[in-house]
């Protein structure tokens, strides 16, 4: 092997990961649309954006194209909030529902997908609590860092003596339920802030917390009072819940089947419909 032959071999050609074109039944997708589309496809490599945003944009063609051939006329509608479809939107959303049919979720589906996961389905947790705010601003760390040495001063006077959590809340707290001995009441999932439920799941019943909580607010000096743990919810008052996931799991399903129908009829190039999941059913 010659010096020219032996560097010719080491230098391997450049492969591109984008093809040269993508199109659908002839129709070419411009490169300009695929990257203005790669926006809506966060990925952890640009390569991987890019494919996502040509795979759907093959596929809206791929709609459009038989929403086209069957004949249906762009009807946009408008949403509560005054917001209209653009032509090539209705046209695909009518294609769907006309060709797309699918069966509702019956009574035994239903109460088959509840009795196999009954533990979805409880009223959730309720929990009593009591606290004290320290106030101070997210930004402020001298506030903050006071803040914080007050509560775990207030937690050492509190251990030795829970009785004065009440009188000590109406004296320091920040929040209004200071006047009422710092009783949050009954709170559930979402009604606080996440880092303080987050805080009140882990904290022990009928004691002070040995450590302040910090939230955005400031820190807490928190006291749970009681967990009253989920029930079972019965099967008449989720029923709805479940037909509804089901109904769109068997849509989402069918309509990625109904794109691979029309994905084997075209013929296209440089993504692969069959092996994805459709943008529609995500």
């Amino acid at each position: 092997m010659t010096d020219a032959t032996a560097s010719a071999c080491a230098v391997k050609p450049a492969v591109s990961h984008k093809p040269k074109t993508v199109s659908v039944n002839g129709v070419a997708i411009a490169r300009a649309a695929i990257a203005q589309e790669t926006q809506n496809h966060p990925a952890a490599k640009p390569i991987e954006a890019w494919q996502a945003a040509a795979h759907a944009l093959v596929v809206r063609e791929l709609l459009l194209q038989e929403a086209r051939r069957i004949g249906f006329p762009a009807a946009p509608a408008t949403d509560d909030e005054g917001r209209r479809e653009t032509e090539e939107e209705a046209l695909i959303r009518q294609l769907v529902e006309d060709e797309v049919v699918t069966p509702e979720a019956d009574e035994a589906s239903c109460r088959r997908y509840f009795e196999a996961n009954r533990i979805r389905f409880q009223s959730p947790a309720i929990i009593e609590a009591r606290h004290i705010l320290l106030p101070a601003a997210p930004g402020d760390a001298p506030a903050r860092m006071e803040a914080s040495r007050q509560a775990s001063l207030l937690i050492l006077q509190i251990q030795q003596d829970p009785g004065c959590f009440a009188a000590l809340a109406a004296a320091v707290s920040a929040c209004p339920s200071g006047q009422t001995g710092g009783h949050l009441g009954q709170i559930g999932p979402g009604q606080t802030v996440p880092e303080f439920e987050t805080a009140l799941g882990r904290l022990p019943i009928g004691a002070v917390g040995e450590d302040p909580v910090e939230t955005r607010y400031g820190f807490h000096i928190v006291w749970i009072e009681r967990r009253i743990a989920g029930q079972p919810l019965p099967f008449d008052a989720v029923r709805p819940r479940i037909a509804a996931w089901l109904d769109e799991k068997v849509r989402r399903m069918a309509i990625q089947q109904y794109i691979t129908i029309l994905a084997g009829r075209a013929e296209i190039t440089g993504v692969e419909i069959a092996a994805s999941p459709s943008p529609l059913v995500q």
